[in-house]
């Protein structure tokens, strides 16, 4: 499995009793190990108003942890265009790719949900899920609905504070096609005025997409021929579909000439199953105060998620997260990973770890990536 290239996810969490600015020089060391230790590349997610995370504007954080490696490929995942410009978006990685060309990827996503009572529909998978799990095993667990989180009044405010006032975002699929114009130089407004985006024109970045469904953006990227990450960890009922959707919808390009799919996963990995287990204490707790629309907490010491009441509500809200996460020794973890390859067909695996130690958390990549390599 050596073969099937490891990527890592950092949301630059911040953890209970630290700063911001620690959360920040952490991640610079994680890159700067993780480089170290054969990860292929290092992607920034895009979260606002957490208390926990830090990762708030990818593009700053790739400036600054492509001036601290060297190797590893940096991008984002995702950079959010619900609030945002074609315009900007190339540009910033354009100035980020002048210094530190071939090395950027620019991994767009949907931002700002659908309306609340607006559902997506599940699509049918080649993959047959029986009890819950796919013939080699993999959970697939019931679809969670972000309903709540997309009504409640903390999301409305982020929206507001998000948009300029009267702002109108762009068509999603619009909005792509106006990035790869403006990369390849080729710009025209709808009464042909060119536009030259400079830096960012020519830039050398590879572009992406990422979904949690088989819906608009694996369709976008389909029909682009860009490469498409699909989110297990964030969505794990619907990476099949995800995948599935993309590959059906995949039209060769001056990209690509066939599929690529990345699909990521959430792991924690230690010595041994009982001491990753207590590393992870804290993951069910900090998964619920995002779903209940508090904003993700500062990541919780073992000690501290002990001490949270749970409620039946509470552990119904979290248990397709926490029942997805990979958890134990290097071999069990590294197990569950090949499961999860095989069952999507992933090109590449993208690992999200958060632990409440720095310490534990670099380890954790480590001891993964030194098994990985001896499959």
């Amino acid at each position: 499995m050596s073969g099937i290239p490891l990527g890592v996810l950092d949301l630059v969490p911040i953890s209970s009793g630290s700063t911001a600015a620690e959360a920040l020089r952490n991640t610079i060391d994680l890159a700067q190990q993780t480089e170290r230790f054969g990860y292929t590349r290092y992607w920034f997610a895009e979260h606002h108003l957490n208390p926990g995370v830090a990762g708030t504007s990818p593009a700053v954080v790739l400036a600054l942890t492509a001036s601290a490696t060297s190797t590893i490929r940096i991008g984002s995942g995702a950079v959010q265009l619900g609030h945002r410009t074609a315009l900007s978006t190339v540009e910033e990685f354009g100035l980020i790719d002048a210094l530190h060309p071939g090395r950027l990827d620019l991994g767009l996503g949907r931002s700002g949900g659908r309306p609340p009572g607006q559902t997506a529909e599940p699509r049918p998978t080649t993959t047959p899920v029986l009890d819950g799990r796919t013939p080699n095993g993999l959970k697939i667990p019931p679809r969670f609905s972000a309903e709540h989180l997309i009504g409640s009044p903390r999301f409305q405010l982020q929206q507001q504070l998000l948009h300029q006032p009267g702002a109108r975002p762009q068509d999603y699929d619009e909005q792509v096609d106006d990035i790869l114009a403006l990369l390849r130089g080729d710009y025209r407004s709808a009464d042909g005025i060119e536009a030259h985006a400079v830096p960012g024109e020519g830039a050398e970045v590879q572009v992406w997409i990422l979904g949690s469904s088989g819906g608009q953006s694996a369709d976008v990227a389909g029909r682009n021929g860009l490469r498409f990450a699909a989110n297990y960890h964030v969505s794990p009922a619907t990476v099949l579909e995800a995948a599935e959707g993309y590959r059906a919808a995949f039209q060769p390009s001056d990209h690509l000439d066939k599929p690529y799919v990345s699909v990521s996963a959430d792991v924690v990995v230690a010595e041994d199953d009982a001491t990753a287990r207590e590393l992870a204490t804290g993951y069910g707790p900090w998964v619920r105060s995002i779903r209940t629309a508090e904003g993700a907490i500062p990541f919780p010491t073992p000690e501290q998620a002990r001490a949270h009441t749970w409620t039946e509500a509470d552990r119904a809200l979290v248990a397709d997260r926490v029942d997805t996460q990979f958890v134990g020794s290097p071999g069990c973890v590294a197990d569950q990973l090949e499961q999860l390859q095989e069952a999507t067909g992933a090109d590449e695996l993208i690992i999200t770890t958060i632990t409440h130690d720095h310490t534990d958390r670099v380890r954790s990549y480590q001891l993964l990536a030194e098994e990985w390599q001896r499959r």
